[in-house]
């Protein structure tokens, strides 16, 4: 399938530079995928939209300051971002400067002689940078919120950039389509009778890179770190058992619960955890597995879903694997025509703008 077929023009406006305020402000549009019905909302109208008994699934990975900034030997500032950690003390990350090469030693500022040491170019054009330090035990202090290329304006809160229950430390972008809700909102939720569970997986900067092949088969899907815990398993296979519906709180989710219903897109080390005793050997075809390691899963059109039912996210960026994702969930035609009513609607765009909701 042609790349090109998931091009479309955005008018820069509509590019949304800052969240809304409160966050549960920002608009909903509400698609039903069996009618093609749309309704304009609000995303605090969610629960009127939710059936008592659904299960609701977010991703609580929380972004790291993971934009730092360094000298080399030389002098020449360099500009890091963190991507993906390969061991203890080593990153792959993608790094601003020139001849920034193997063996380069750069000196990490607002540290205390904290070093990264150039290892590698990585296929991707990155660096693997080793440094001389835990990043733990400074990227608060030298760190800066990393936000996507196409926000201008600078975030005057962080936690802004953070859904209100991320809790585990490891992402480079924040899952966006989680942003929108408020304690206040999930407290509704709950009082519905909906449940609330939440996998980890996070988020790498290669979630915006646009496809650059000419079909989208020939695109190399990047890794991410996940984690589903034998708990968050057993309550989703108590709910697929009961008929009960599983929304997933936007694509990273969405990858989660698909990967550990597809094990063949989960990859070494540790990538499976062992069943949950619950689970017979004759049963266990399409449930779900707790699961720890990388996820190489490509959604794209033709995708056979077994783990999600009801999909939130944003709009997302053309011609990205995010887009293919809504795609695959929702059917290329509804997916092109919902994006065409929400361009005419001047719905907010990417990672501070509007949601969907696919019924």
């Amino acid at each position: 399938m042609r790349t090109e077929a998931f091009a479309y023009d955005l008018p820069p406006e509509l590019i949304a530079q800052e969240p809304a305020t409160p966050r549960d402000a920002s608009r909903l549009l509400a698609v039903d995928r069996a009618t093609g019905k749309m309704q304009h909302r609000h995303f605090a109208d969610l629960p009127a939209l939710l059936r008592p008994g659904d299960l609701l699934v977010a991703n609580d990975s929380r972004v790291i300051p993971a934009r730092l900034h360094a000298r080399k030997p030389s002098g020449g500032r360099v500009e890091i971002l963190l991507l993906t950690p390969v061991a203890p003390l080593v990153w792959d990350c993608l790094v601003g400067g020139k001849r920034v090469r193997p063996g380069l030693v750069l000196a990490i500022e607002k540290t205390d002689g904290i070093t990264a040491t150039v290892e590698i170019e990585t296929d991707a054009g990155g660096r693997r940078l080793r440094f001389s330090a835990p990043l733990a035990s400074f990227w608060e202090e030298a760190g800066e919120m990393p936000l996507p290329p196409y926000i201008h304006r600078q975030l005057q809160e962080p936690e802004r950039y953070q859904t209100v229950y991320a809790r585990q430390k490891g992402s480079a972008a924040a899952p966006t389509a989680g942003l929108h809700f408020t304690p206040t909102l999930m407290a509704q939720l709950q009082q519905k009778g909906i449940e609330l569970a939440y996998v980890t997986l996070h988020v790498g900067l290669d979630t915006f890179r646009p496809i650059k092949e000419t079909e989208i088969e020939a695109h190399q899907i990047h890794s991410e770190w996940l984690h589903l815990s034998a708990a968050t398993a057993a309550v989703l296979n108590r709910a697929r058992s009961a008929g009960r519906r599983i929304i997933a709180v936007g694509t990273t989710t969405t990858r989660v619960l698909e990967s550990v219903t597809h094990p063949e897109a989960l990859s070494a080390p540790t990538a499976l955890l062992p069943w949950p005793t619950e689970i017979p050997p004759e049963g266990r075809d399409g449930v779900f597995r707790p699961a720890q390691g990388w996820t190489r899963l490509y959604i794209r059109p033709g995708f056979q879903f077994r783990g999600v039912d009801v999909l939130i996210t944003n709009f997302h960026l053309p011609r990205s694997t995010l887009l293919l994702l809504v795609a695959a969930f929702a059917g290329k035609p509804l997916m092109d025509e919902v994006y065409r009513v929400a361009i005419e609607e001047r719905y907010r765009f990417y990672s501070f703008g509007d949601a969907c909701l696919f019924l």
